[in-house]
Protein backbone atom coordinates (compact mmCIF):
# COMPACT_ATOMS: atom_id res chain seq x y z
CA UNK A 1 0.00 0.00 0.00
CA UNK A 2 2.11 2.69 1.25
CA UNK A 3 4.66 3.85 -1.80
CA UNK A 4 2.63 1.97 -4.50
CA UNK A 5 -1.14 2.78 -3.65
CA UNK A 6 -0.51 5.85 -1.35
CA UNK A 7 2.46 7.78 -1.42
CA UNK A 8 2.90 7.69 2.14
CA UNK A 9 6.04 6.90 2.55
CA UNK A 10 7.03 9.89 3.86
CA UNK A 11 4.24 10.62 5.81
CA UNK A 12 5.29 7.72 8.12
CA UNK A 13 8.42 9.58 8.22
CA UNK A 14 7.02 12.54 9.24
CA UNK A 15 5.15 11.06 12.05
CA UNK A 16 7.63 8.88 13.48
CA UNK A 17 9.81 11.50 14.02
CA UNK A 18 7.11 13.54 15.23
CA UNK A 19 6.97 11.39 17.73
CA UNK A 20 10.33 10.82 18.33
CA UNK A 21 11.89 14.56 18.97
CA UNK A 22 10.48 14.73 22.84
CA UNK A 23 12.98 11.80 23.62
CA UNK A 24 15.69 13.52 21.74
CA UNK A 25 15.67 11.08 18.43
CA UNK A 26 15.42 11.18 14.90
CA UNK A 27 15.30 9.30 12.09
CA UNK A 28 17.80 10.54 8.78
CA UNK A 29 16.29 10.69 5.70
CA UNK A 30 19.06 8.36 4.40
CA UNK A 31 17.72 5.44 7.28
CA UNK A 32 14.45 6.12 6.36
CA UNK A 33 15.08 5.43 2.94
CA UNK A 34 17.79 2.68 3.31
CA UNK A 35 17.09 0.79 5.95
CA UNK A 36 13.69 1.46 7.77
CA UNK A 37 11.31 2.23 4.93
CA UNK A 38 8.86 -0.81 4.81
CA UNK A 39 9.47 -1.91 8.50
CA UNK A 40 6.08 -1.59 10.54
CA UNK A 41 7.03 0.73 13.50
CA UNK A 42 6.98 -2.21 16.19
CA UNK A 43 9.79 -3.35 14.48
CA UNK A 44 11.70 0.44 13.71
CA UNK A 45 11.28 1.33 17.65
CA UNK A 46 12.93 -2.17 18.06
CA UNK A 47 15.75 -1.56 15.97
CA UNK A 48 15.80 2.04 17.90
CA UNK A 49 16.22 0.17 21.31
CA UNK A 50 19.11 -1.98 19.79
CA UNK A 51 20.92 0.58 18.85
CA UNK A 52 20.19 4.00 20.33
CA UNK A 53 19.03 2.55 23.80
CA UNK A 54 15.24 3.93 23.27
CA UNK A 55 13.77 2.62 26.39
CA UNK A 56 10.95 -0.18 25.87
CA UNK A 57 8.40 1.08 27.64
CA UNK A 58 8.41 4.36 25.79
CA UNK A 59 7.27 2.26 22.87
CA UNK A 60 4.03 1.95 23.16
CA UNK A 61 3.51 5.82 23.82
CA UNK A 62 4.96 6.46 20.93
CA UNK A 63 3.34 4.26 18.63
CA UNK A 64 0.62 6.20 19.52
CA UNK A 65 1.54 9.53 18.88
CA UNK A 66 2.90 8.04 15.76
CA UNK A 67 -0.47 6.43 14.72
CA UNK A 68 -2.48 9.50 15.31
CA UNK A 69 -0.08 12.05 13.81
CA UNK A 70 -0.37 9.91 10.81
CA UNK A 71 -3.96 9.59 10.31
CA UNK A 72 -3.78 13.47 10.95
CA UNK A 73 -1.24 13.78 7.82
CA UNK A 74 -3.11 11.46 6.04
CA UNK A 75 -6.78 13.62 6.62
CA UNK A 76 -4.88 16.70 4.68
CA UNK A 77 -3.10 14.60 1.80
CA UNK A 78 -4.49 11.52 0.98
CA UNK A 79 -7.05 11.80 -2.10
CA UNK A 80 -8.10 9.15 -4.82
CA UNK A 81 -5.71 8.64 -8.11
CA UNK A 82 -7.38 8.23 -10.77
CA UNK A 83 -4.89 5.94 -13.35
CA UNK A 84 -5.06 3.87 -9.69
CA UNK A 85 -9.14 3.53 -9.96
CA UNK A 86 -9.17 3.16 -13.55
CA UNK A 87 -6.48 0.18 -13.36
CA UNK A 88 -8.34 -1.48 -10.47
CA UNK A 89 -11.86 -1.25 -12.15
CA UNK A 90 -9.59 -2.47 -15.45
CA UNK A 91 -8.81 -5.62 -13.53
CA UNK A 92 -12.05 -6.16 -11.98
CA UNK A 93 -13.51 -6.00 -15.46
CA UNK A 94 -11.49 -8.90 -16.19
CA UNK A 95 -12.37 -10.86 -13.07
CA UNK A 96 -9.08 -10.58 -11.64
CA UNK A 97 -9.09 -10.81 -7.79
CA UNK A 98 -7.18 -7.75 -6.06
CA UNK A 99 -5.89 -7.92 -2.78
CA UNK A 100 -3.66 -5.52 -0.42
CA UNK A 101 -1.17 -6.71 2.06
CA UNK A 102 0.67 -3.78 4.00
CA UNK A 103 2.98 -3.81 7.00
CA UNK A 104 0.87 -0.96 8.57
CA UNK A 105 -1.93 -1.11 10.72
CA UNK A 106 -5.41 -1.83 9.82
CA UNK A 107 -6.57 1.41 11.14
CA UNK A 108 -3.98 2.89 8.75
CA UNK A 109 -4.80 0.98 6.53
CA UNK A 110 -8.14 0.83 6.02
CA UNK A 111 -8.45 4.85 6.58
CA UNK A 112 -6.04 5.48 3.66
CA UNK A 113 -7.51 3.01 1.50
CA UNK A 114 -11.04 4.23 2.09
CA UNK A 115 -10.03 7.71 1.46
CA UNK A 116 -8.62 6.58 -1.99
CA UNK A 117 -11.66 4.92 -3.04
CA UNK A 118 -9.73 1.83 -3.37
CA UNK A 119 -11.04 0.07 -0.12
CA UNK A 120 -14.54 -1.04 -1.97
CA UNK A 121 -12.88 -2.26 -4.41
CA UNK A 122 -10.84 -4.97 -2.35
CA UNK A 123 -11.78 -8.60 -2.45
CA UNK A 124 -9.57 -8.87 0.47
CA UNK A 125 -7.16 -6.25 3.00
CA UNK A 126 -3.80 -8.25 4.98
CA UNK A 127 -2.32 -5.54 7.57
CA UNK A 128 0.68 -6.62 9.65
CA UNK A 129 -2.01 -7.67 12.35
CA UNK A 130 -3.04 -10.23 10.47
CA UNK A 131 0.32 -12.45 10.22
CA UNK A 132 2.43 -13.86 12.56
CA UNK A 133 5.72 -12.29 10.71
CA UNK A 134 5.76 -9.11 8.69
CA UNK A 135 7.89 -8.39 5.84
CA UNK A 136 10.08 -9.68 4.65
CA UNK A 137 9.00 -12.86 6.02
CA UNK A 138 6.28 -14.05 3.08
CA UNK A 139 3.45 -14.99 5.76
CA UNK A 140 1.33 -12.27 4.25
CA UNK A 141 1.54 -13.15 1.04
CA UNK A 142 0.90 -16.50 1.53
CA UNK A 143 -1.96 -15.38 3.35
CA UNK A 144 -3.87 -13.14 0.70
CA UNK A 145 -3.07 -15.52 -1.76
CA UNK A 146 -4.91 -18.02 0.00
CA UNK A 147 -7.72 -15.63 0.72
CA UNK A 148 -8.25 -14.83 -2.97
CA UNK A 149 -7.85 -18.91 -3.72
CA UNK A 150 -4.80 -18.42 -5.98
CA UNK A 151 -1.43 -20.25 -6.58
CA UNK A 152 1.28 -17.39 -5.57
CA UNK A 153 2.87 -18.33 -8.81
CA UNK A 154 -0.38 -17.16 -10.52
CA UNK A 155 -0.61 -14.19 -8.22
CA UNK A 156 1.21 -10.71 -9.74
CA UNK A 157 2.46 -8.31 -6.97
CA UNK A 158 3.48 -5.00 -7.07
CA UNK A 159 6.26 -3.66 -4.57
CA UNK A 160 8.47 -0.70 -4.15
CA UNK A 161 10.69 -1.60 -1.27
CA UNK A 162 13.17 -4.14 -0.30
CA UNK A 163 11.19 -5.99 2.37
CA UNK A 164 8.06 -6.22 0.20
CA UNK A 165 10.04 -7.24 -2.82
CA UNK A 166 11.74 -10.24 -0.17
CA UNK A 167 8.07 -11.41 0.75
CA UNK A 168 6.70 -11.76 -2.19
CA UNK A 169 9.25 -13.71 -3.65
CA UNK A 170 9.95 -15.79 -0.55
CA UNK A 171 6.18 -16.31 -1.10
CA UNK A 172 6.55 -17.54 -4.95
CA UNK A 173 4.62 -14.48 -6.66
CA UNK A 174 5.38 -13.08 -9.81
CA UNK A 175 6.77 -9.23 -8.47
CA UNK A 176 6.79 -6.42 -10.30
CA UNK A 177 8.64 -3.44 -8.69
CA UNK A 178 8.13 0.29 -8.76
CA UNK A 179 9.46 3.32 -7.58
CA UNK A 180 6.96 5.22 -6.92
CA UNK A 181 2.39 4.91 -7.45
CA UNK A 182 2.84 6.87 -10.62
CA UNK A 183 4.30 3.98 -11.27
CA UNK A 184 1.06 1.81 -10.74
CA UNK A 185 -0.55 2.08 -14.11
CA UNK A 186 -2.27 -0.17 -16.92
CA UNK A 187 0.94 0.76 -19.03
CA UNK A 188 3.42 -0.99 -16.47
CA UNK A 189 1.00 -3.59 -15.14
CA UNK A 190 -0.11 -5.00 -19.03
CA UNK A 191 2.39 -6.76 -20.06
CA UNK A 192 1.35 -9.15 -17.68
CA UNK A 193 -2.15 -9.53 -16.93
CA UNK A 194 -3.66 -11.24 -20.36
CA UNK A 195 -6.27 -8.52 -22.13
CA UNK A 196 -5.86 -5.54 -20.05
CA UNK A 197 -4.15 -4.16 -22.75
Amino acid sequence: MDGVLVDARDWHYEALNYALEPFGMEISRSDHENRFNGMTTRAKLALLTQERNLPVELHGLISRVKQDRTLRIAAARCFPNVHHLILINRLKSLGIKIGVYTNSVRETSEYMLRHSEILPLLDCLITNEDVPRSKPAPDGYLKICERLGHDPSETLVIEDGDYGVQAAESAGCVVVRVAEPKDVNIEAIGPFVEGLL
